[in-house]
């Protein structure tokens, strides 16, 4: 990525909206050439870090943006209008920015800096590597394979990891492993990976999935990566880990994170889901069957359904809204109210773009038009933590005072 000044844009600057605008536009022309392909956008992170966006969240003090959760909304959702596949490397790169940015992070200062200034300087993406082959997602519980040796003054790292998002253009790996230790410790290891043939670090290109297919998010293979101990960045024992062994500074911290991941997804998705709304408004106008003699537009059945469509976004716009102004507030919504937050906004999202598909019929499945690829992209919403039937268990346990 070229380097260039950052540009602080506060979301209360007229100017946001316009650059938005203009970025909006630019990666939708080209965001059907890279579904089809499975191409990474480069380019669009380029756009993204001359303005400053890719930095927007790294606080002030480090020559960020400081921005806010209703801020990094805002960006979030007009990149994904554009490009879903680009705003979740984005989001990504901004939950991770979130958590080391915190002041109760366990990160060393000297390494937090290195992350922050890269992405000032250079717009360096950031990501973490989190599930497994074996294991799958460790929020379903387990001892990741991944290992972390000590040797004389550094770690080597070996492992496998699945769903490496943005792994084409990530400078920082933050990888989730174990210590190879006679009592395992777990935890998070920063791994540079400054260049795309870094030694030790394999991207096996098997990401070919139904949507967000240009969000590079393949298999990547740790294979004797070499690192300082510092970039041992927050290793504990395992139970420490749990719930039940977390301090209150830790939960604070996880439902603050929770809330800002909920809200950043919630918001990617919700605006593919508008994205298809634009299109569908837009078909039934022009649409006019030669038995009907007028546009679609005008039929009151069409009229009622784009009426439900509306409602479901509007239902998302205010819930996203709430949250994201309650946790720059400093008092982000229980772990629990996330995940129904999430269950909601994901929810309402594929069900406004099907609901434009059956009023589109074969015009919206041809790959012809964006709807298609809306609706792909939407479904995916469904596969990221916290999945629906772990929602659904806890707020039952909460109804149930379990």
């Amino acid at each position: 990525m070229s380097s260039s000044p950052l540009r602080r844009l506060p979301a209360s600057e007229p100017r946001l909206a316009d650059v938005l605008a203009e970025l909006t536009a630019r990666f939708a022309a080209t965001a059907a050439d890279h579904d089809a392909q499975g191409s990474f956008p480069h380019d669009n992170f380029d756009w993204l870090h001359r303005h400053g966006l890719i930095a927007q969240v790294v606080p002030r003090e480090y020559g960020g943006g400081g921005a806010g959760l209703a801020e990094a909304r805002r960006i979030v959702a007009a990149v994904a209008s554009g490009d879903a596949a680009t705003a979740l490397v984005l989001t990504m790169t901004y939950l991770q920015h979130r958590a080391i940015g915190r002041a109760d992070s366990r990160w060393p200062e000297a390494v937090r800096r290195e992350v922050f200034s890269s992405a000032v300087a250079s717009g360096a993406l950031i990501n973490s590597l989190r599930v497994e082959p074996d294991l799958g997602s460790p929020a379903r519980g387990g001892l990741p394979a991944t290992v972390a040796t000590r040797v004389g003054d550094q770690w080597r790292i070996r492992g496998r990891k699945l769903y490496s998002t943005g792994i084409p253009a990530l400078k920082w790996l933050v990888v989730w492993a174990r210590t190879h230790e006679p009592d395992p410790r777990v935890g998070v290891f920063l791994v540079p990976k400054p260049e795309a043939d870094t030694p030790g670090i394999g991207v096996v290109e098997n990401w070919n999935h139904l949507g967000l297919r240009a969000s590079g998010s393949h298999e990547t293979v740790l294979d004797d990566v070499w690192i300082p101990l510092a970039n041992a960045v927050d290793i504990r024992p395992p139970a420490a880990w749990a719930p039940a062994g977390a301090s209150q500074a830790d939960v604070d911290a996880s439902t603050d994170q929770q809330a800002w991941m909920v809200v950043l997804l919630g918001s990617l998705y919700d605006a593919v889901a508008r994205a298809g709304f634009d299109w569908i408004r837009g078909f039934v106008r022009e649409r006019a069957p030669g038995s009907l003699g007028a546009p679609l537009a005008t039929l009151p059945r069409v009229q009622e359904t784009i009426g439900e469509i509306a409602a479901l976004l509007h239902t998302n716009q205010g819930l996203l809204d709430a949250a994201a102004a309650r946790t720059d507030a400093g008092a982000p919504p229980l772990a629990t109210d996330s995940g129904l937050l999430k269950f909601t906004v994901t929810g309402n999202a594929i069900r406004a773009v099907e609901m434009a598909l059956q009023l589109s019929g074969n015009h919206g499945l041809s790959r012809n038009n964006p709807l298609e690829r809306h609706y792909r992209d939407v479904l995916c919403s469904r596969i990221h933590t916290p999945q629906n039937d772990s929602i659904l268990i806890a707020a039952g346990r909460a109804a149930l005072a379990l």
